[in-house]
Parts: structure tokens; sequence; C-alpha cells
């Protein structure tokens, strides 16, 4: 029997919501709740491979740096990236382990320290637009951008933030071991965060991690492409993507084409700063494959999945 494979990306919110505490009791809990809507896809006989986002872990471990500030050997963003890849790989991995079990399914999960190569172009790392990590006064910000070489921005008037880098993300360091692992059944947990950026320096010859982040949708989209994947799906917090968000006109969409997800693009319907990352890489995957992405919230993937609600882009023919 062919073997068919998903590629399922979800935000770092789904597991550390605004409203609550953000406890490891609490995260433990969404990850469960995440995990239970997840094996609906391995019911219905797809190899998963899971890529979470981590940007609220992220940012409450730079809180942590800069509370222990003087005390403790500060840690740079790759490595913030790397250590919330690990604690949030092992929540979702006991969670899936334990929701599989309840279920009566025998499945191994592996979750994956996941680098990927990001794109060197100049332009994304002397232009840094992605806000990260803690709120700071107009003095401390002043500091850090003097003492650190920081770019820093004023945010949400709620004061000032540092600003990195978010270059696409091209090559998924052990993609093999990660295809491997599909075709044995394992349910594969990698990418998570967008994956730790690193670039090839001496020829190629050498990783070198850097200060900046990945978007998760589009290392899932990679991951998707790499591992062949039948069906992409990226879970966000809607049912459905719509044209109009926010107005009386506001209109849901069961199903679009590429084209016609270029043609919203290009009018602005799905902003940078929420949908428009989330088509871009479905419309990378699907122009890349001819296969479809499903967009939809994790709460609605089951009738999602059944074809009853959420967003399906499919190619143009």
């Amino acid at each position: 029997m062919a073997i068919k494979r998903a590629v399922v990306a979800f935000g770092g919110n789904a597991i550390l919501k605004e409203s609550g505490g953000g406890t490891v009791r609490e995260q433990l809990r969404h990850c469960r709740e995440t995990c239970d809507g997840l094996i609906d896809i391995i019911e219905r006989g797809y190899e998963l491979v899971i890529v979470h986002g981590n940007g609220p872990q992220v940012g409450n471990m730079l809180l942590r740096v800069e509370g222990a500030r003087g005390r403790a050997p500060e840690l740079p963003l790759d490595v913030c990236v790397a250590a919330t890849q690990g604690t949030m790989g092992f929540m979702l991995e006991i969670e899936m382990r334990n929701r599989l079990r309840e279920r009566g399914l025998v499945k191994e999960v592996s979750t994956l320290m996941t680098q990927v190569v990001v794109d060197p172009d100049r332009g994304s790392f002397e232009h840094p637009t992605k806000p990260v990590g803690p709120f700071y006064n107009k003095g401390r910000a002043v500091e850090l951008r003097d003492e650190k070489g920081w770019d820093m921005v004023e945010d949400s008037r709620r004061g000032f933030r540092r600003v990195v880098p978010s270059p696409r993300p091209v090559e998924i360091i052990g993609i093999d071991t990660i295809r491997s692992l599909v075709d044995r059944g394992h349910v594969v947990i990698a990418g998570g965060g967008g994956g730790v950026p690193v670039i090839r320096r001496d020829g190629g010859a050498r990783l070198a991690g850097v200060e900046a982040v990945v978007d998760k949708d589009y290392t899932a989209s990679l991951m998707a492409r790499e591992v062949e994947a039948e069906l992409f799906i990226i879970l966000t917090g809607v049912e459905s993507v719509a044209v109009s968000f926010g107005t009386a006109e506001e209109r849901s969409l069961s199903g679009i084409t590429t084209g016609e997800a270029r043609d919203y693009l290009a009018r602005g319907e799905f902003p940078a700063g929420s949908m428009g990352p989330k088509i871009s890489a479905a419309l990378e995957f699907v122009e890349a494959t001819g296969n479809e992405v499903l967009i939809t919230a994790a709460d609605a993937l089951r009738p999602a999945v059944d074809g009853r609600t959420g967003t399906r882009i499919v190619k143009e023919t």
C-alpha cells in the first residue's frame, strides 16, 4: 500500500495561549487538545509530520534572559529557538504518545532538533522586520542599540522591541532522517519554531547559527515538499480564510485556486502580518506538487478534513 503523508503546521499560541498563565501544566493540556485533533489525520491513513511555531515561548525565554542579566550568561536568539524546540517537542511528544495509547493506536513518536539553512540574501539581514522579546523603555532601548548593535523599534505603543531578520528557509538539515522516520510509520515532530536558523560558510562546509527567526509556515511548506506530502494543513485562529476580513463585506472562502489566491494577495486581502505568509507558503506547496492545502482552525480540523469547513487551495487548471 502506498504511503500517504501529511504535514501539519500550527503556531506556538496554540500551546501557550494569551488567556492563560502559561504554566507547563496549561501548555501540556493544550498539547493534549492539539494532539487529539491531529490523531484524526492519522486515523484517516496519513503518516504525520508536525511543524510548530514558538513565538510566545521564545518571547518568554528572552524575558528570562533579560531578568537574569548580570547573573547568568546571555543566550543568543538561535540558542533560544533551539531550547524551545526541545521543551515544546517534549510536551507535544509526551501528549501525542498518551493520546495514541488512549485511542488504541500503536505508533512511535520522534522529535528531532532541526536546523534550517536560510537564504543569505543581504536584504533580509540588513533590514530586519520581525519584533521579538520583551518591551523596553526608550532609555533601555538606546542602551541595547549602542551596546549590542540591535535594531530597536517602537511596537504597538507599548514600548520598544528588538527586530531581527526573518529569512526564508532553503534547506532542512537532516531531511533524509525525517523521510526515513515517516516511511517507518513514526509521527515526526520537526522544524519547531521554523527551525534553528543557520547559514553555510566556507563554501558550504561549515554551519553557523544566526540570530534570526524563520516563519514556521514557510518551513512547513518546504518540509511538505521534501517529504512528498499529499496534504499540507495550516492551522490558524480562524475556521476559514476570508476576504474583506473584519468588515461588513467579509466573505469566507471554502476553496480557491492558486490564481485566485495570488490575485487576493496582490489586492492586499492577506496582510503580511497575519494571513499573508500562510497563503504564500500554501502557494509554494501547491504549485510545486499539484496537491492541496487546507487552512482551518485547530478546533475545526475534523469537519475541515471531511470537507465541511475550512479553506482548500488547489492548483489552477
